[in-house]
């Protein structure tokens, strides 16, 4: 059975160092183990994002959907994680999605005062939290470009990668078709026509205003190559 320190070691933004240097930071800072019973909220969109968040062990529910609530995405997300860890700092430190646990689960937060500490502490803490910046910051760039030139295939890609985390899993669109049609700004024909492109290369399936997503990796893969495509084009 896993200590807590190898389960700290194995959370994300803690991974790289040594137990001795994971004491020493347990040691500075106040960690907080919360409890969740399934169907319980972890987090209520809107809320502040004053604590960083890691799930040490069960799973949760993550649902981000826009005002109106007729456009959603719904994944899941599993131990050992951390939820989102992109609006702890900046100007929009809200929470974007509910967060409710799906089993029983294990949830570790700690301050955003005393997780500015741990970063300042080791350069390895500070250097697996850019990489989660970077890496969300990047993938806006890709989507703003596959929004304006973008093929239908590749916009679709992108929304479902933008408003997901990397390590989602059963992950579910719900809109309705006509709402998402007419936001792209196509014939209902050519919509439906990609999603039954998309269905055949495995990549989604769909019934009526759901569409579920096969595997967030593939819809990375997706962007990338024709990303490439393009670069070749141009060449």
């Amino acid at each position: 059975m896993k200590s807590m320190f190898d389960i700290l070691m194995g959370l994300p933004l803690f991974r790289g160092v040594t137990r001795e240097r994971m004491a020493e930071t347990v040691g500075m800072a106040k960690f907080h183990f919360l409890k969740y019973l399934p169907g319980e909220t972890v987090v209520t969109a809107g809320d502040p994002c004053t604590h960083i968040k890691f799930i040490i062990s069960g799973s949760v529910r993550m649902t981000i959907e826009n005002a109106d609530k007729r456009f959603k995405v719904v994944s899941s997300l599993a131990a050992p994680e951390v939820i989102a860890p992109s609006f702890l700092f900046g100007r929009a430190t809200d929470y974007p999605c509910t967060v409710k646990a799906i089993e029983d689960t294990s949830i570790l937060q700690v301050t955003k005062q005393d997780y500015l500490k741990i970063l300042n502490s080791d350069a390895v803490f500070m250097l697996n939290f850019l990489n989660v910046l970077s890496v969300n910051a990047q993938k806006s760039v890709d989507g703003v470009l596959a929004l304006t030139t973008g093929s239908m295939e590749e916009r679709i890609a992108f929304w479902i990668v933008a408003l997901t985390q990397p390590a989602a899993a059963d992950i579910v669109l719900s809109c309705r078709q006509r709402d998402l049609y007419s936001f792209f700004g196509v014939q209902r024909s050519s919509f439906i026509a990609t999603l039954e492109a998309m269905k055949e290369q495995g990549l989604i399936t769909y019934q009526g205003n759901e569409m579920n997503v096969v595997s967030r990796k593939a819809m990375l893969d997706l962007l990338a190559s024709c990303r490439m495509a393009d670069e070749q084009s141009d060449e």
